[in-house]
């Protein structure tokens, strides 16, 4: 096993006292923090994973609403969860949450249970969320590492490597762990969140407010904006995409996506890249002619433009008057014809519902 750098040069006594202090003076006023319900806290901690704090507390509190209890999450619907979740992103949490609230159920448990190796084996319980529920609600001496605590941690023992190489996340668990108290290890891990993403921010981080600063190593070697390693970006890639939205005796075609892969179950109007040299007309076409139906094809009316991790995507709309043929089987999941004010039951992606509003706005 690698040492731990620095261990021995750092006290991790004055390193909890300072930073429990600054946290009780400035952290954020969120909701999931007025609670020690292990099941309100596990929602916030997966609804918080590579999304925004300023985005997630509207989706918590009409969650809570809707799902107050493990019990309510588990006999949920699953498309009435994956709704409730539009908008942000990374739907394949939402399809964990809901089966593992099915599980926790089944195995007679009324909320989240102080029992990491049995959470261990439910879906999207990896050692970060067990760890984050259990020490927020039973106060266990867990730690926690996520993309703010491990740039905290990388300044604080000057590593300069790439914290998402496998040997440096191992190395900084094993230092997470070697800060973590016995007492108040949920608030620690909160405090540590929260300095990385108020203090000791990516690119301009602010060393003057840090309670921190005097123990940072990267600090005291004038080093903070170069740890840790900044991995260049991959290529952005531009794709052409073609959407049809099929109207036939004011309804509109929609079909759901399959069990698997990016937005798994969730509902669209069908579309498809361009090829090589294609126009949209004739992607239109042979995307009618995939889904075995025959369409008057009328103009562009809408161009949603989004992006899906490097790839920027053009989705342009077309208009379609179904003329005949039916939507053959097997192709998707299922195929429905909806009533335009029906589209709101539907989970769709963000890039479909904004679609959909088009389509309300047209009047259709």
């Amino acid at each position: 096993m690698a040492s731990i750098p620095h261990l021995h040069s750092l006290d991790p006594v004055p390193v909890r006292r300072r930073l429990l202090t600054w946290f009780r003076r400035n952290a954020r006023a969120l909701p999931w923090r007025d609670t020690r319900d292990s099941y309100a806290i596990w929602i916030s901690e997966v609804m918080l994973q590579q999304t925004q704090v300023v985005t997630v507390s509207p989706y918590f509190e009409r969650f809570l609403q809707r799902f107050p209890s493990l019990a309510h999450l588990a006999h949920a619907d699953e498309q009435t969860v994956l709704r409730l979740w539009e908008g942000l992103g990374y739907y394949r949490r939402a399809r964990d949450l809901w089966r593992s609230a099915r599980q926790l159920v089944r195995d007679n448990h009324a909320t989240i249970p102080d029992d990491p190796a049995y959470l261990g084996t439910l879906p999207g319980f990896g050692r970060y969320t067990t760890n984050a529920v259990l020490s927020q609600a039973y106060d266990r001496s867990l730690p926690i590492l996520e993309a703010n605590s491990a740039r905290v941690l990388c300044r604080l023992f000057a590593l300069a490597e790439n914290p998402k190489e496998a040997a440096t996340r191992n190395q900084l668990w094993r230092l997470a762990e070697s800060l973590v108290p016995t007492r108040l290890a949920g608030a620690f891990n909160q405090a540590m969140m929260e300095l990385g993403a108020l203090v000791c921010t990516p690119t301009g981080p602010n060393c003057s407010a840090c309670p921190l600063s005097r123990h940072c190593l990267a600090h005291l070697q004038d080093r903070q904006h170069e740890i840790p390693m900044r991995v260049k970006s991959p290529r952005i890639i531009a794709i052409e995409e073609v959407a049809v939205v099929v109207r036939k005796r004011g309804k509109l075609l929609i079909v759901q996506r399959p069990d698997q892969g990016r937005w798994a179950k969730m509902w669209e109007f069908p579309h498809h890249a361009l090829e090589d040299g294609e126009s949209t007309k004739a992607a239109g076409l042979r995307l009618l002619q995939g889904l075995g139906i025959e369409g008057d094809v009328a103009d562009e009316f809408a161009a949603i433009r989004h992006s899906v991790t490097r790839f920027r995507i053009t989705m342009t709309c077309l208009d379609v008057a179904h003329r005949r043929g039916v939507v053959r089987a097997g192709l998707h999941a299922n195929a429905a014809w909806v009533r335009p004010a029906d589209l709101h039951a539907y989970p769709l992606s963000a890039p479909q519902r904004r679609l959909a509003k088009r389509v309300l706005a047209e009047g259709w």
